[in-house]
């Protein structure tokens, strides 16, 4: 039986994105008492590498199935919508809190890590199947 030579997602090609987001809700699920004080100076640090990363995730899957600069701002919207919600989320955890400037980091880090993977990544060339 011949398959569909189109593009096709992949669920397990999905796997690193959505761990790395359940990671992130898994960690800012903790309650603030249990959060080591010595991270405190490098917060906003720790927002733009752990969201630069997510949107390099969600644009390497994305650049899949579009061009590498829309899978790029794609992901910027995704990972920065996810962090507004995760901010939000933070509200409702005992001794967190929602921060704008932490979203903010979160955004910068997107775009950071999603350009960076648009201006760094090669062009990959078109897979060809024979048909049978």
């Amino acid at each position: 039986m011949h398959r569909d030579a189109g593009v096709r997602l992949k669920v397990r090609r999905w796997l690193p994105p959505l761990v790395w987001a359940g990671v992130i809700l898994f960690v800012t699920s903790i309650p603030g008492s249990a959060v080591p004080r010595q991270l405190a100076p490098y917060d906003k640090v720790v927002h733009f590498s752990v969201y630069g990363l997510f949107a390099v995730l969600l644009s390497r899957d994305l650049s899949q199935v579009t061009s590498r600069w829309r899978a790029a701002f794609i992901a910027i919207a995704i990972a920065v919508a996810f962090g507004a919600a995760d901010e939000w989320h933070q509200g409702f955890i005992p001794g967190r809190s929602t921060d704008p400037a932490d979203w903010r980091a979160d955004s910068i880090g997107a775009a950071g890590g999603a350009l960076l993977f648009a201006l760094f990544s090669r062009i990959r060339p078109t897979r060809t199947t024979n048909a049978q």
